[in-house]
């Protein structure tokens, strides 16, 4: 399937690229996104809240009141989850929060992003382009022009650049990345994707071996 390359004009600039059928026509498999994003929003947790129990709380060692004759319920302990200053019950403890999932799994959700966003026209082929100093204006005035500025939009490129890096940070919802190293996640976030014509080979060969 051909798609245009647009100068950054905004314009088509007659050349076209031709990405495989079998990539970009396949039929997204949503659970696999899912899955996919699941596993990523879940690694990023730390996993390091901590509660204390009823055994780790100090003091308690003594019964605040004797057994019986006061008129209150029984209690052996002032450090109990229903006492003021007690342990907490069922609390959080650290723990990991790893989802593994096979790597075919992990394949076919970046494929299934990928033309998920090329069926749905949030896909842009753009000539190569750099920004001189890493100033933000240089790179906004370019996404004006594919009307992105105000949009969640991720830019692939061949390699890392880290001027343009620089120049994205304060830009709201905007995302630089190697197109060969975005995930699933970064695909479904990002409204429109501009591709660098030179960034194609690196992504589509990443995506065959999946």
């Amino acid at each position: 399937m051909k798609f245009p390359v647009y100068n950054l004009q905004g314009q088509p600039s007659g050349k076209e690229v031709d990405l495989p059928d079998d990539i970009v026509q396949s039929p997204p498999h949503e659970h696999a996104i899912y899955l996919a994003v699941k596993r990523q929003l879940t690694r990023s947790r730390q996993g390091t809240n901590n509660t204390k129990t009823r055994s780790m709380v100090r003091g308690g060692g003594k019964k605040p009141y004797r057994q019986k004759g006061t008129g209150r319920a029984r209690a052996g302990t002032s450090r109990s989850p229903i006492w003021r200053g007690g342990g907490r019950s069922f609390g959080p403890h650290p723990r990991d929060y790893d989802l593994k999932l096979p790597a075919k799994v992990l394949k076919l959700a970046r494929r299934s992003a990928f033309a998920a966003k090329a069926q749905d026209g949030g896909l842009r082929i753009v000539e190569d382009f750099e920004v001189k100093t890493p100033k933000t204006k240089e790179l906004y005035n370019i996404l004006k022009i594919f009307e992105t500025q105000d949009k969640p939009v991720i830019v692939l490129l061949p390699e890392y650049d880290k001027t343009l890096y620089l120049a994205a940070r304060n830009i709201p919802y905007c995302q630089v990345q190697k197109s060969a190293a975005v995930s699933t996640y970064e695909l479904i976030r990002h409204k429109t994707v501009l591709l660098q014509r030179s960034a194609v080979k690196p992504l589509v060969e990443v995506l065959k071996r999946a």
